[in-house]
């Protein structure tokens, strides 16, 4: 029973909804049928996977549903984290009641195999070339959501946490921001994030130890589509 993370799904099953994701490199042709061969062939029923934002280009739930269906019938536990291109997403209580294998997190922790998962969709972080001051509230906001996040782990007893973001954690590879003090006090080991697609974006993430938390890149692309394990 493994924990698995990939973000950045963007699919388009239903008809009339398609943006094409080649722009950033060949691995986007038939990236779905990549990422189900992989995951089929290191997922069990047993696992969680952690998906990291942007499933969907559908703007509504109805254009959503052949992407979340897609998913719901693919193996394990799926634990999904908004992200920006998931316009899709209202209501929560209506979300989760959709699919026995998917939980939709938001404000609040998932347990997964005594670990929590906690998380928000993050936003850009101060110190970001686009960060402008219409930013700051959005930021705000959703470190709060974080912050709702960590005090329901928290207060279910949680030790052990593992973080989870759509947008990179901070600015800059070196140097960290509120969400990464958040992920710090409350003793998160590991953090996964995505939204960063194409070999330019890669190095602006931060990757490796920083302040003792592990922070690991997960958009379908850098993963070459392979969901990769982060708990055995």
């Amino acid at each position: 029973m493994s924990i698995f993370a990939v973000g950045d799904l963007h699919l388009s099953f239903a008809p009339g909804v398609e943006k094409p994701m080649d722009i950033y490199g060949s691995v986007w042709k038939d990236h779905a049928e990549k990422l189900k061969i992989n995951w089929e062939r290191l997922i069990g029923p047993q696992d969680t996977v952690i998906l990291a934002g942007d499933i969907s280009w559908g703007l509504r739930l109805e254009e959503a549903m052949p992407d979340l269906e897609w998913i719901h019938g693919l193996p394990g536990k799926k634990v999904i984290f908004k992200g920006n291109h998931d316009l899709w997403w209202s209501g929560i209580g209506k979300l989760n009641q959709l699919f026995e294998s998917i939980t939709f997190v938001q404000n609040t922790a998932y347990q997964a195999e005594g670990w929590f998962l906690c998380g928000s969709r993050g936003w850009l972080s101060p110190g970001h070339d686009d960060f402008k001051e219409k930013d700051q509230k959005i930021y705000k906001r959703e470190l709060l959501r974080l912050e709702m996040s960590i005090k329901d782990a928290k207060d279910k007893g949680a030790e052990d946490i593992i973080g989870v973001l759509h947008f990179p954690p901070s600015a800059s590879p070196s140097f960290g921001s509120s969400f990464t003090d958040a992920f710090e006090e409350a003793g998160a080991s590991q953090v996964v994030y995505g939204h960063l697609h194409g070999v330019d974006a890669y190095r602006n993430g931060l990757k490796g130890n920083y302040n003792g938390v592990t922070y690991r890149l997960v958009s379908l692309d850098y993963l070459n589509c392979r969901p990769i394990m982060i708990k055995e």
